[in-house]
C-alpha cells in the first residue's frame, strides 16, 4: 500500500508538471494522512493507513518554516515559480487554513512577490464560508472535479460524506466563476469489481456541460503519474487526454 509522501511541512522546490518550479506547503501530518476523499489514484495511498501521530503543523511553524525557506532561496537567488498547498490530504481541513493563507501571502510579497500562491484543493469544503474567502484570496484556485456523474465520482473519489454529490460540487464551483482553475484527472479501472472510466463520451459530455457551468478560468486535464493505491487504474494516454482536450476546447474552455 501506498504511504504518504510528504515528510515535512515545507518541500522542494519540485519542479511541477503543471505549474513550474514550486516551493510545497503541507497543512496535513507528515507521518498520516487525513482528507475528505480517498481517491483510488491517490498518491499519498489510502485513508486507512492512519492520521499519524503529528498533527496539523501549528500556524506559526509553517510561518516559521517558509520565512526561514523563502529568505534562504532570495539570498541564493533560486527561482521559484510558485508555493503551493499540497501535502497528505486536503489541505483546506486545516483549523487554520484561513490564516495561513493570508500569513503566506504577505511572506509571498515580501520575499519573492513574482511567485504564485496556488492551492490544490478536492472541493469538498466550498461552502465553509471561511475556506471560501481564502481560496478567492490565492492567485491559482485549483480546484478537483473528475466527473460530473455522481456515481462515477463516488467510484473514483471515494468521498467520506454520503451527501457528496456532483450536482453540489457544481454548484459550490460555480461560486468561483472566472477566477478558478478547475483540475479533472482521467482514468479507467475498477476497484473492489466496481469499475470506473471517466473518458467515455457521456462523461466528457457531462464534464463540458459542467465546465460551462462553472465557467472556469481554465481547465486542467491531466493522467496518472505516480503509483496509486487501487492497482487496476490505468494511465490514459496522451492521445486519448489531447482528443478530450480538443473537444473542451472547441466548447469555448480553455484547457492548460
Amino acid at each position: 500500500m501506498n504511504r504518504v509522501l510528504f515528510h515535512s511541512t515545507i518541500f522542494g522546490p519540485i519542479h511541477s508538471r503543471r505549474l513550474g518550479t514550486s516551493l510545497g506547503i503541507n497543512l496535513l501530518p507528515d507521518d498520516g494522512k487525513i482528507c475528505s476523499f480517498d481517491c483510488v489514484y491517490c498518491e499519498a495511498g489510502w485513508n486507512a493507513q492512519g492520521t499519524g501521530t503529528t498533527g496539523f503543523p501549528p500556524r506559526e511553524k509553517v510561518a516559521s518554516m517558509l520565512e526561514e525557506k523563502l529568505r534562504s532561496m532570495a539570498e541564493n537567488n533560486e527561482r521559484l515559480d510558485v508555493i503551493t498547498f499540497s501535502g497528505n490530504g486536503e489541505p483546506s481541513l486545516h483549523p487554520e487554513f484561513p490564516e495561513i493563507i493570508d500569513d503566506v501571502i504577505a511572506l509571498r510579497n515580501f520575499f519573492a512577490p513574482n511567485a504564485k500562491v496556488s492551492v490544490l484543493s478536492n472541493a469538498t469544503r466550498l461552502d465553509v464560508e471561511r475556506v471560501a474567502d481564502a481560496l478567492h484570496r490565492v492567485d491559482n484556485n485549483i480546484l478537483k472535479l473528475d466527473s460530473a456523474i455522481t456515481s462515477t465520482l463516488r467510484s473514483i473519489n471515494r468521498p467520506n460524506s454520503p451527501a457528496f454529490t456532483a450536482e453540489k460540487v457544481i454548484d459550490d464551483l460555480k461560486r468561483f466563476s472566472g477566477q478558478c482553475i478547475v483540475q479533472t484527472l482521467l482514468t479507467r479501472g475498477s476497484w473492489q469489481g466496481r469499475p470506473f472510466d471517466n473518458t467515455t463520451e457521456s462523461e466528457v459530455d457531462a464534464l463540458i456541460a459542467a465546465y460551462k457551468e462553472i465557467s472556469p478560468r481554465s481547465v486542467m486535464l491531466y493522467p496518472v503519474d505516480r503509483a496509486t493505491p487501487a492497482p487496476d487504474v490505468v494511465k490514459v494516454t496522451a492521445e486519448e487526454i489531447a482528443a478530450i482536450a480538443d473537444r473542451v476546447r472547441a466548447a469555448g474552455i480553455e484547457v492548460y
